[in-house]
């Protein structure tokens, strides 16, 4: 009779009770030599035991136990009774036993799994303990084995069950994390391994359209026809030390590819490169043709240091990023364009606080007029003091404010503080024309807020003018306003705040929809500005860095182009013709100012008057004048 261990498993499955306790159930006294009745009963009992002497030998086994073991139950006496079970095939096993047969533990009980001389396997459960109602290992020990081999087999049915998706029977998410946690947890160079893991995680694109418009039935044979395909690109793949990779669903359309002892990123991408070339070709699933694509993300790293959460992390957001970029492809994850998202993240969460705790601060950029020279207005630009980051650009927030819905009330307090800052600049300097203050709309304001309602009011509590107010929206949101928008930018206007079109000339520069709509400024893009600079004249150069407006103004002077002078001239020309003014960002030269002067633009804004400043230092432009060219706005102020 041979005895195999399950493994690590026999003393995991070591009955603490049996070993630590000390209820002595009462055995038979000395079934062997004991009267007639009770040799009787012994021999012809149901289950398989033997007794065992203090050594450690059979004295004596039943019936029960022969057929068990497939031997003559007479042919067991004298035999060690560890070797009958294989009680010595694991150092935790073997000590509790030697442990009951010196009486220093009440019982022992374990679960072996044996293999018979025919050769024949089955799984049992061993309990080894004393005879005599005293405890005393001396006088004996009762070991009875019951065959559990089929228990053992229902169990190992429902765990598969459990642990298999039964759409496409393949493992499924419990499963897939069992796998990868012991994998993590493994030595990193146990057996010749590498230390590595990579993990390819799937999104089918599209499938949800399939779902909902054939159904659900052929949504799940188009599921299995995928598992099938990815099955064979892991058959098919090279293998590791730990086999083949495993392919698992973890829920809906998505599926992932284990790979244990990955060699490096270039193992990864190619078996994710084959997985996209096996989903090309079509399905054919319920007498159609349907067809499929995938996003995958890509992660692969060293164990030591990672955890199943922020791998699967990792693996969640490359694939983000795979349909991001344009779905039907692979990404590999990026620490720097994680690193990225973390910090985005960070901003969103603490946004709306930051409203509250007054982290947030303007800057004023002046809108000089290109015949004199004189500061007509400022547009107000807002900056994050963040405590962690430092200063933060809108760029960095604005479309986050936007996303969450803050860019509301963060609206609101940027609204006030200009205005509030265009009064006190008026009263500070009553005998020079009151200048204007252009202040930056976002869509979700006019339709998350009364924008007109809260335009009225903080016209009212500071006294600014509505003429003096300046409302900016980008080109593409100013074309595309209908009901409500519309309503609240025609109000606006009849309420007198001028209404201006920034980057104009990007969008979609809807010409006849131009004329209809209550706008009064056009923003001319700074890329049409710098166009002007393809004779190699930059005698104002750019001074510094950091202006919202001439944040791309570092582009080489090879990207100009003759013909945006004429496009300028004509657009100018068409404003003029609807009654609208044109100002013109990022001017950056005295040559360029020049030119928009001849062609009649009639204010500019950029690195040649000012950077945007903080309010004192507009206050020492107001009432300056320097003629064409506007040398003295630029001395005013200055780049410091």
């Amino acid at each position: 009779m041979n005895g195999t261990s399950e493994g690590p498993a026999p003393a995991a499955d070591l009955d603490r009770s049996a070993v630590t306790d000390s209820d002595n159930h009462l055995a038979p006294r000395t079934p062997c030599t004991g009267s007639p009745a009770y040799r009787s009963a012994f021999t012809a009992a149901p289950l398989a035991m033997a007794v065992v002497d203090a050594e450690g030998l059979v004295v004596g086994a039943n019936d029960t136990l022969g057929t068990l073991l497939g031997t003559d139950p007479a042919t067991l006496a004298g035999c060690p009774a560890a070797d009958l079970v294989d009680l010595a095939s694991d150092a935790g096993t073997w000590h509790a036993y030697r442990e009951v047969l010196r009486g220093r533990q009440p019982r022992l009980r374990c679960t072996r799994r044996l293999k018979r001389a025919d050769g024949h396997s089955l799984w049992v459960q061993v309990t080894v303990a004393p005879l005599a109602g005293s405890g005393d290992a001396r006088e004996g020990l009762l070991m009875s084995v019951a065959d559990i081999s089929a228990r053992r087999e229902l169990q190992a049915r429902l765990r598969h069950l459990q642990m298999h998706d039964p759409v496409t029977r393949l493992p499924n998410r419990a499963l897939f994390f069992e796998r990868l946690t012991a994998a993590l947890e493994a030595e990193p160079h146990e057996h010749g391994g590498t230390g590595r893991i990579g993990v390819c995680y799937l999104d089918l694109d599209g499938f949800k359209a399939i779902n909902d418009t054939l159904g659900h039935r052929v949504g799940d044979r188009l599921l299995a026809a995928v598992a099938e395909r990815l099955t064979r690109c892991a058959e098919d793949a090279v293998h590791t030390r730990s086999g083949a990779p495993l392919v698992a669903r973890l829920g809906g359309d998505e599926f992932a590819l284990l790979v244990e002892d990955s060699t490096g990123t270039d193992q990864l991408a190619e078996l994710a490169e084959s997985v996209l070339t096996a989903l090309q070709a079509p399905f054919e699933v319920a007498d159609r043709s349907l067809s499929v694509t995938a996003s995958v993300g890509v992660v692969e790293r060293h164990t030591v240091g990672t955890t199943p959460t922020a791998l699967m992390q990792a693996a969640d957001t490359t694939l983000y990023w795979a349909k991001a970029d344009g779905r039907a492809r692979w990404t590999l994850f990026d620490p720097e364009r994680n690193a990225n998202r973390m910090t985005r993240q960070a901003l969103a969460a603490t946004l709306r606080p930051a409203i509250e705790r007054g982290e947030f601060a303007l800057e004023y950029q002046p809108l000089v007029g290109m015949e004199d020279g004189r500061v007509r207005g400022v547009e107000a630009l807002i900056r994050w003091n963040h405590p962690q980051f430092g200063v933060l650009a809108p760029n960095r927030f604005i479309a986050l404010a936007e996303e969450d819905g803050s860019i509301v009330p963060l609206g609101r307090w940027i609204l006030r503080t200009a205005c509030h800052q265009a009064r006190r600049w008026q009263l500070a300097h009553p005998d020079d024309p009151p200048i204007f203050v252009s202040v930056n709309v976002a869509v979700r304001q006019v339709w998350d807020s009364d924008l007109v309602a809260d335009v009225a009011a903080t016209l009212e509590e500071t006294g600014l003018a509505p003429h003096l107010l300046q409302l900016e929206l980008t080109e593409s949101a100013v074309m595309g306003s209908a009901g409500r928008p519309l309503q609240a930018l025609k109000a606006l206007s009849d309420m007198g705040v001028h209404i201006a079109i920034d980057d104009f000339g990007t969008g979609y520069s809807n010409l006849a929809y131009l004329s209809r709509l209550p706008v009064s400024v056009l923003k001319l893009d700074g890329a049409f500005v710098r166009g002007f600079q393809y004779d190699g004249v930059r005698d104002g150069g750019i001074q510094g860095a950091g202006a919202d407006a001439d944040a791309a103004s570092a582009a080489d002077a090879s990207s100009a182009n003759p013909a945006d002078e004429v496009i300028v001239e004509a657009m100018v020309q068409l404003a003029h013709r609807l009654g609208l003014t044109v100002t013109a960002e990022c001017v950056e030269t005295s040559d360029q100012a020049t030119r928009l002067r001849r062609i009649g633009c009639d204010t500019g804004q950029g690195w040649l008057y000012s950077r945007p400043v903080a309010p004192d230092r507009i206050s020492a432009l107001l009432g300056t004048s320097s003629g064409p060219g506007a040398a003295g706005v630029q001395a005013g102020v200055g780049n410091p």
